[in-house]
């Protein structure tokens, strides 16, 4: 096997592993009305098992970047695969409410832990445009389960069940361990300081990774497209008209992985990472601007949804741009887990709360705000990193 097969072989490995952390959340929110069935008593608390499994990435994000640098990014990486796997087995035994929803915490463990090692290890892996597309690949990795979920999982749940659902998914993290053992990554790390692990360090870590332009700027970018992406993919289709709400849902978020596919890598041969990330949210407030002009509010949709891509595939690719050491970047992406996980866990009380108090237009005049920010957040950070040498 010649060394750029096997690297494409190890990349496609990588991403499989984030297909199966995305369907962590996507096996709960694609067929959440069959989850509903299963606890028809705690109707009111059901959310909470969707959104729960973000509350270990919010806290404990940063600090699972200095894990990935002390106990090595393969090792965390098959460590979540086999902890995700062995949860999902046992989800399939369908527990009482409270016994899953504690499951579910430990699986933010298990999720926390795959997307924070293994983009680590695609950014080492692979060199130049390799890695942009690389990079660009794995930021598809969330829309594409959530597709796929659709596509071929409420079939299945349909045709098998939910118990076999999991226990496929589960089957499934357990395979992809295997084959990350069969690949033999090997990733040369800084050695790890020796640390005792206390609030104080936990309060390092976090001073440590934000106070740094290189280190924190795709992580707190990256902030503000959460804040809004989800919470728009759910808000925005209830405002069109019920015979195409459908359709455009399915729509908007493959709009994205498309664009990011095909036009990111392209970008960063003439253009920084953080130029497209800022192109991405430029675009937006356009598209968003273009509603009030009298687009209509489906073209509108799709098309907003499409230019975010480029934030979506820009941010990841700045992380190995901005930090040249495994460890700075494992650190960055520990970051981009946490400020992700708290974007989701805020983005859609935060809109929805906006847009109860005023309507749709003020809603989005919010949204425009919060790309306003992110740009301008962009710009500074890129001011900093000027004076001072990279991580």
């Amino acid at each position: 096997m010649t060394q750029p097969v096997r690297v494409f072989t190890q990349v496609l490995i990588l991403w499989l592993a984030g297909l199966g952390a995305a369907t962590q959340f996507a096996k709960i929110a694609v067929p959440f009305a069959d989850v509903g069935l299963l606890y028809p008593d705690h109707a009111g608390f059901l959310g909470w098992m969707l959104s729960i499994i973000s509350l270990i990435g919010a806290v404990f994000g940063a600090v699972s970047g200095a894990v990935t640098g002390r106990v090595g990014p393969v090792k965390l990486l098959i460590f979540g695969l086999l902890l995700g796997g062995a949860i999902s087995l046992y989800q399939a035994t369908i527990p009482g409410f409270d016994a899953m929803l504690i499951s579910r915490v430990l699986e933010g463990v298990s999720h926390l832990a795959i997307v924070v090692a293994a983009p680590t290890l695609i950014a080492q892996i692979t060199q130049g445009k390799a890695r942009n597309a690389a990079m660009v690949l794995w930021s598809s990795f969330f829309g594409v389960a959530f597709a796929m979920n659709a596509w071929i999982g409420l079939p299945f749940v349909d045709q098998f069940g939910l118990p076999a659902f999991f226990g496929l998914h589960g089957g499934l993290m357990l395979a992809t361990a295997g084959l990350i053992v069969l690949i033999r990554l090997q990733v040369n790390m800084d050695p790890p300081e020796r640390v005792r692990w206390s609030l104080r360090y936990i309060a390092d870590v976090h001073v440590r990774t934000y106070r740094s332009a290189f280190v924190a700027a795709p992580a707190l970018g990256w902030f503000f497209y959460t804040l809004t992406f989800v919470s728009l993919l759910a808000i925005l289709p209830g405002q069109l008209p019920e015979a195409t709400r459908a359709s455009i849902a399915g729509l908007m978020p493959l709009a994205g992985i498309v664009l990011s596919l095909l036009v990111v890598p392209l970008l960063l041969n003439f253009v920084s990472s953080v130029f497209v990330i800022n192109l991405g949210f430029g675009l937006a407030i356009l598209t968003i601007s273009a509603l009030f002009l009298g687009a209509p509010l489906t073209v509108v949709c799709i098309a907003l949804f499409a230019v975010l891509g480029l934030v979506q595939g820009g941010s990841f690719a700045a992380v190995p741009q901005l930090n040249t050491s495994a460890e700075a970047q494992a650190l960055s992406y520990g970051a981009m887990a946490q400020m992700g996980n708290g974007g989701n866990l805020l983005g859609t009380p935060f809109l929805l709360a906006i847009l109860l108090r005023t309507d749709e237009a003020g809603m989005l005049t919010v949204v425009i705000g919060i790309y306003l920010i992110a740009i301008a957040l962009h710009l500074w950070f890129a001011a900093r990193r000027r004076q001072v040498e990279p991580e």
